[in-house]
């Protein structure tokens, strides 16, 4: 097993885009909830007896 690390100082990685995909995947799961519980809603409404 390595025991050292190299080059690498923590802190100096550049993020921005693992900040962009996160964003992304909050802004699509927001938008699935939404589009489920609209569906769910339509559904309780003209699909009951």
């Amino acid at each position: 097993m390595a025991s050292s690390h190299g080059d690498y100082q923590p802190g100096s990685m550049d993020i921005s885009q693992h900040k962009k995909t996160y964003a992304g995947f909050i802004s699509g799961t927001k938008w699935s909830f939404f589009a489920i519980m609209a569906i769910m809603i339509f559904l309780a409404f003209f699909r009951t007896h």
